[in-house]
């Protein structure tokens, strides 16, 4: 099983590019950055984490930008959105912004995607059909696959159209950087299926992760998927030995540990109890 971190990073947080080389000399396998590009001050949407909405989700920055930051100073830690809200980006920035960082890192972009909760935030990108979001958003991974893949790509859906056109840079990883949908179980689970290469359900609100992830690869294989090539990753994984075991011989293929925003040296005093909870398990 290998083991990432992911953390909403803002001004009063480490900065991302510190967190990345503490990262890497500690032997984590991943860094993931969320993301928000804004929270309306009159809004419904309830938050699925509880009742008051964290002070960093107001205050987080790009993720794009934070992960060329960690990019540039690392060499082997891999780059995750977790996740990119997909139905509020337009989809040749977002196809450009994904194949330029897989590029220059040489390969080691994960792309974590999700439909999102916030249905005002959504709304002031233009996406008013709150509930349409999903299809939304399978059209846009399909064309940017295209993209992607196609010297001159073209895409033809409901609510994505666009004739043929050239797009560089292409990514590095081929046919594209491996596609994580998060999401809940079982919904999140056939939208990977259908477009993506991996889950991620979040930690403390789906229940027993390795009865879910047996039943998602069975859900894979009788799609006619492989399920070995299929990632589970529980995002905001327990930090107790015994939890992550479980985890670990369940098949979970990655635990992704949740950091607050804090300062450099609280960060990195964290990294260490994180990486001997990890030697331990391992």
């Amino acid at each position: 099983m290998n083991y990432g971190v992911a953390i909403f990073p803002t001004e009063y947080s480490i900065s991302p590019a510190d967190l990345a080389v503490g990262l890497e000399e500690r032997g984590f396998e991943s860094l993931w950055v969320a993301e928000h590009s804004h929270i309306p001050s009159s809004r419904t949407s309830p938050w699925p984490g509880g009742d008051v909405l964290p002070q960093m989700y107001y205050d987080v920055v790009d993720p794009f930008v934070a992960l060329s930051m960690a990019a540039a100073v690392t060499t082997n830690l891999k780059l995750a959105t977790g996740i990119a809200l997909v139905p509020q980006r337009d989809v040749f920035q977002l196809a450009k912004q994904v194949a330029s960082l897989d590029m220059l890192s040489g390969g080691r972009f994960l792309f974590g995607v999700g439909g999102g909760w916030n249905a005002e935030e959504m709304a002031d990108h233009g996406t008013i059909d709150f509930g349409g979001r999903w299809k939304l958003m399978r059209e846009r991974i399909e064309a940017m696959k295209a993209l992607w893949a196609d010297d001159e790509a073209e895409y033809h859906g409901d609510v994505v159209d666009f004739d043929a056109c050239k797009v560089w840079p292409k990514p590095a990883q081929k046919p594209h950087p491996p596609i994580h949908v998060g999401g809940g179980f079982p919904h999140a689970v056939k939208r990977a299926i259908r477009y993506g290469d991996g889950w991620i359900p979040i930690g403390g609100r789906d229940g027993d992760f390795v009865s879910l992830a047996a039943q998602a690869r069975a859900m894979v294989a009788d799609a006619g998927r492989d399920a070995d090539r299929f990632e589970i990753s529980v995002y905001y994984a327990p930090a107790d030995a015994a939890e992550l075991s479980a985890l670990r011989e369940g098949g979970i293929d990655r635990a992704v540990f949740g950091l607050p925003p804090e300062g450099r040296d609280e960060t990195l005093a964290r990294l260490d109890t994180l990486a001997a909870l990890r030697d331990q398990v391992s």
